[in-house]
């Protein structure tokens, strides 16, 4: 094939984020856009690889869509969501009669996605067994469906996704290390959000303006003080969790629902430790109480700090009166004068 496909750059495809909002400001993400254009245009397998939830499939989606097969179809395969023992079927496709309930003949994944791209998700779940028939294809192009006679030929760009370590997969026998060079020929590393905190501010606004549109409301920008919360969280969802969270804060109209998911994962961190009673009896009501009084520290001395301890605008952001944000810092043995009043704070802000 000869066409050549349309550069990087252009209008968004389809539901894909347009491609400043992909790539963003971050250096190492423009080094994978440049990556792109130069190999979309080749007909190479491609390794991406990044934590769950950084962006694979709209990277895969994308080489497909700016290459020259992009008018063949797009197959994706999630290795981890289909049964190791339907996956070569669902893959490889069968014969009438190769089996019992097969009554009609049934063209797989594979086969689907001839002249187009076939999209393996989670490639590192796949069983040892049919890496070697995946390796096949990739090696002549032929695949042989159950209970066929003979191998048919197709052609299609295979590109993989993992939030694995394959190299360590390959040294611990659980993945071929034939197969790991025929599906590594090129690799793409998405970093994970927190190393790409530049980018934050373009995502948060698509997905508001998104999730406006989708849902026909009209949430305003994020705060400044509630922007500087988010640069400084460490996502451990990525990009993933920052949408769900946008969606939630659209939905629910207030900075507060950002505020009570962000609480949220900071009591997973809470210190359990504790010294068990002789009598091995442990009062439950008495340390969700505690706990629940250890978080609530913590939320508000953040919120406290983002707001740079104006506490009429911290208690509007957590939304309770000021009045009980006092009762609260004294409870919690916050100081109320820690720093020097703002002076915005006695003007009411």
């Amino acid at each position: 094939m000869s066409a050549s496909g349309p550069a990087l750059g252009s209008a968004p495809v389809d539901n894909l984020p347009p491609d400043p909002v992909v790539f963003g400001l971050s250096t190492v993400m423009r080094d994978i856009q440049s990556k792109l254009e130069r190999i979309a245009t080749a007909n190479v397998a491609v390794l991406i690889s990044g934590e769950s939830g950084t962006g694979k499939e709209i990277i895969a989606t994308l080489l497909h869509r700016h290459s020259p097969w992009n008018s063949g179809p797009f197959v994706k395969v999630n290795c981890p969501a289909i049964p190791g023992t339907l996956m070569e079927s669902e893959l490889f496709g069968y014969e009438k009669g190769a089996f019992t309930g097969a009554g009609t003949m049934k063209p797989g994944r594979v086969e689907m996605a001839h002249r187009g791209t076939l999209f393996l998700d989670e490639i590192g779940e796949l069983e040892l067994g049919l890496q070697a028939k995946l390796l096949q294809l990739l090696q002549d192009g032929q695949f042989c469906r159950i209970g066929a006679q003979e191998d048919k030929k197709v052609e299609v760009r295979v590109v993989c996704a993992t939030n694995r370590n394959l190299e360590e997969e390959v040294i611990a026998g659980t993945f071929r290390q034939d197969l790991y060079y025929r599906i590594n020929v090129v690799a793409i590393n998405l970093p994970p959000l927190r190393e790409r905190h530049e980018d934050l501010p373009q995502l948060i606004s698509y997905f508001i303006e998104s999730f406006n549109l989708q849902f026909g409301r009209r949430v305003r920008m994020l705060s400044g003080p509630m922007m500087q919360t988010l640069q400084k969280y460490h996502w451990p969802g990525n990009i993933r969790e920052l949408a769900n969270l946008m969606k939630r804060y659209v939905i629910l109209g207030t900075e507060d629902a950002i505020n009570t998911e962000l609480a949220a994962h900071e009591s997973t961190s809470f210190d359990l430790n504790m010294a068990i009673p002789t009598d091995g009896t442990i009062s439950l009501k008495k340390i969700t109480r505690n706990a629940t009084r250890e978080l609530e520290r913590k939320l508000i001395l953040k919120v406290l700090q983002a707001n740079n301890w104006n506490r009429k605008r911290t208690a509007r952001v957590l939304n309770i009166s000021y009045r009980a944000l006092l009762y609260k810092m004294r409870d919690a043995d916050l100081p109320a004068g820690r720093v020097r009043p703002d002076p915005m704070e006695l003007a009411g802000d």
